[in-house]
């Protein structure tokens, strides 16, 4: 049995982004118990899945695999917008894509 001072950095950092993905996940789920507001299915928690895991493990990545700080820095910042800018289409649907929520 390990305990987290044997672990390697990068298990514990995959390690963070599922905890984090679980984490983010709940909240709609405890929402949906105690209002009508939020009414998500189970595809709606698949995609938020697959979005959140998929950006956590592209910055898990740029971080183990690119030295410079200037590229690095600039690599998790279009991460994060893509994830941002999708995460919006699928809400609200800004774009007007077949894939938009409204």
């Amino acid at each position: 049995m390990t305990n987290q001072q044997t672990l390697n950095p990068s298990k514990l950092r995959i390690r963070i982004i599922l905890m984090t993905t679980a984490l983010i996940l709940s909240i709609p789920l405890v929402a949906m118990q105690f209002t009508k507001e939020v009414n998500w299915t189970l595809s709606d928690f698949v995609i938020a899945a697959v979005l959140l895991l998929s950006t956590g493990l592209a910055i898990e990545l740029v971080i183990r695999y690119v030295k410079t700080n200037l590229l690095k820095t600039m690599l998790l910042v279009i991460i994060l917008l893509l994830l941002f800018i999708t995460w919006v289409e699928l809400a609200v649907g800004i774009f007007g894509t077949p894939f938009a929520g409204s």
